[in-house]
């Protein structure tokens, strides 16, 4: 994955609980920062990189992360709502217990990710990277998947209902278990191939 160009860096330094207002950060490099219960309001991170920063517990709030790259950062029971991360990625980090309400996800790089009791309701993931992601489990309610790459993801005993599974081809990913609705099962039916019709008197 691509790493964005950075003109300044913050190493090592301690931001536990740290209040991060409105303001933005442009092209920096946060390498091995504590931001454990660290809150986030209105910030703007635009290009920057983070590597081996612990956000644990953190909290963000109409924050944004652009274009950003996260590498081995740890977000066990971090949650964002309503904030914008388009464009980011992440690459080994810790996402599996992650909380995300509302926001614009779209075109994020998760691949191979471990998001499997992580939850995710009325996010953006428009053309997103989910391909073999490990979300057996994860909780997709109200979600935009359109156009997203999803091959080899598991997605077993995910609860997938009110989401747009147009992303998702049946035949490269397991669904085995995954809780749906009577809409999304004919939406699935017909990216099949099945001619799904009323039952004729």
């Amino acid at each position: 994955m691509p790493t964005p160009s950075t003109d300044s860096k913050i190493t090592g330094e301690d931001w536990y609980g740290r209040q991060i207002g409105a303001g933005e950060h442009h092209r920096v490099a946060f390498i091995d920062v504590d931001m454990t219960e660290a809150t986030t309001a209105g910030a703007m991170f635009t290009e920057c990189s983070f590597r081996g920063v612990r956000f644990n517990a953190s909290r963000h709030t109409s924050s944004a992360f652009i274009n950003c790259s996260f590498h081995r950062c740890t977000f066990f029971d971090a949650s964002f709502t309503d904030c914008k991360l388009m464009g980011s990625t992440f690459e080994r980090c810790d996402l599996s217990t992650l909380a995300v309400t509302g926001g614009d996800w779209s075109f994020v790089d998760l691949s191979g990710a471990d998001l499997s009791r992580a939850r995710f309701d009325g996010t953006w993931l428009r053309e997103a990277g989910l391909a073999g992601v490990k979300a057996g489990g994860v909780t997709l309610r109200n979600v935009d998947l359109s156009a997203a790459t999803t091959d080899g993801a598991d997605f077993a005993c995910a609860d997938l209902r009110g989401s747009d599974l147009t992303g998702i081809n049946p035949l490269t990913v397991s669904l085995r278990g995954a809780v749906i609705t009577w809409d999304q099962a004919v939406q699935v039916a017909e990216s099949l191939g099945l001619d799904v019709r009323p039952d004729e008197a």
